[in-house]
């Protein structure tokens, strides 16, 4: 039987990587209604990429893809040692999480403003008039069609990656870790990029297929150059796992993930 310090060991671990993964998962939705200009950041000129006929592309993605990666780093580190049920314990967590956050946040900016608070903020630093309830309400609040799409994408994507990851792991043993990893993300991050913009704005928007299809191709690059990029990241990971459980525990809670994966 396992020691007492290594099934604590093991208890903090998942609790640790849980709270990665739900934290970055809740931030990057409630972040994700600002979109950035990757172009600008960088000091380039506008990408310019023509699509699908007279459709022309920059390259704009939503603030919450910034931290993405991590969730699918996150998820694949409780997927190797923890497995299939591991990940899908969290991920309806953080499904419900969200969505309770979004109920808060939905009734919240539906309290009325107290007068001194407008008037304290009634001009930017500029001078510039303003209304910061009405601010506050266009940051904060999103769409139903954003919520259900964002959710349904996320539950979508991971049930999918984990189905990928142990699929691979059949294959390649406990070799490979940037294979099974980097493989399961490919994959499900690309069903993952387009179910979310077509729910939330085909189904529910006002977006044309091929504009889905176009901003859906863009996200989709960036969120797999990511985790190739950040394929070394689970190495590290691994390094200071093996150091906190121990290596041959490490290796044991690797393998019994892996069993119980593949019944």
């Amino acid at each position: 039987m396992p020691s007492l310090s290594f099934t604590n060991k093991r208890t903090n671990l998942y609790i640790f990587l849980s709270a990665i993964f739900l934290t970055n998962a809740l931030v990057a939705e409630i972040i994700g209604v600002k979109i950035f200009s990757v172009e600008t950041m960088l000091g380039t000129k506008p990408a310019q990429i023509h699509l699908f006929g007279d459709f022309i592309l920059d390259f704009n993605l939503t603030a919450g893809a910034v931290i993405w990666p991590f969730v699918f780093i996150t998820s694949d580190i409780i997927n190797e040692y923890f497995g299939k049920s591991g990940v899908r314990r969290i991920s309806f967590l953080t499904a419900g999480f969200v969505g309770y956050s979004f109920l808060i946040i939905y009734a919240v900016t539906n309290l009325p403003p107290a007068q001194f608070w407008l008037d304290v903020n009634a001009k930017d630093a500029a001078g510039n008039s303003i209304n910061i309830d009405n601010a506050f309400q266009m940051i904060f609040r999103q769409g139903l069609g954003i919520i259900i799409g964002s959710l349904t994408a996320f539950l979508v994507g991971q049930i999918l990656d984990v189905y990928v990851f142990h699929s691979l792991r059949r294959i390649t043993g406990s070799q490979k870790i940037w294979l099974r990893a980097t493989g399961s993300t490919l994959v499900s991050q690309l069903v993952d990029s387009f179910v979310v913009l077509g729910i939330a704005f085909y189904v529910f928007g006002n977006w044309s297929l091929t504009q889905v299809l176009a901003v859906g191709i863009i996200n989709y690059i960036y969120k797999a150059t990511s985790a190739i990029v950040l394929t070394p990241l689970l190495y590290v990971a691994h390094y200071f796992i093996d150091r906190y459980l121990g290596k041959e525990h490490a290796e044991e809670l690797a393998n019994e993930s892996a069993m119980s994966s593949f019944m």
